[in-house]
């Protein structure tokens, strides 16, 4: 994997969980670390604990086995969809840019800035997250909405890709995340995004 990573292009991983050696949570932590490469983790049925910690870590999606190709299929072309040029050729035609408490999010570039200028990595769900309450500021959002959304899916009843999705934005754009203040937790509601955004 890594030689080839090194040599030529790539548009998306497939990782299975169970690996000789070295398990697929690991290798997906090791590749969020230097890569944003979108990456499917292939979950063991029954075992939602694996697919929360597999977002939590960065996977962009998950499916369970046994699985019919066809959704695999699906998938790959969901998450193309959402990190690859045609995202931010259609994300383009909403507003170019968001700004908001500083924050620039660039919807062409698919790019987020920090108010100091750093540029600060997301994965494609996060920056779909993200983009989704730019362009929806001050409205509660419930989970099945942002599911549909930013993923283009329903939820399920043990989907909380969501919830972990947010948790990893509050870490990145948050000064606490612990306490935050930019995505709010709306009881029974779901979640809101605070700041006023300028659209450019």
């Amino acid at each position: 994997m890594r030689r080839v990573l090194s040599s030529s292009r790539v548009d998306l991983i497939i990782l299975d969980l169970m690996l000789p050696g070295k398990d697929g949570l690991a290798i997906c932590r090791e590749l969020r670390a230097t890569e944003s490469i979108p990456i499917i983790m292939l979950t063991a049925r029954g075992d939602p604990t694996d697919r929360i910690v597999g977002l939590e870590i960065g996977a962009d999606d998950y499916l369970p086995k046994p699985f019919d190709v066809r959704e695999l299929e699906a998938r790959i072309k969901a998450v193309l969809r959402r990190s690859g040029p045609e995202a931010s050729d259609s994300s383009s035609t909403l507003g170019g840019k968001f700004v908001f408490t500083g924050w620039t999010l660039d919807a062409c570039q698919r790019q987020l800035m920090s108010p100091d200028g750093t540029m600060v990595d997301l994965t494609s769900g996060e920056f779909d997250l993200l983009l989704v309450f730019a362009e929806r500021p001050q409205r509660v959002l419930s989970r099945d909405q942002l599911m549909v959304l930013a993923r283009g899916r329903d939820a399920t009843s043990f989907d909380r890709s969501i919830d972990i999705q947010v948790s990893r934005l509050r870490r990145k754009i948050e000064d606490d995340a612990k306490a935050p203040e930019l995505i709010k937790t709306v009881r029974s509601g779901g979640y809101l995004f605070t700041p006023a955004v300028q659209r450019t």
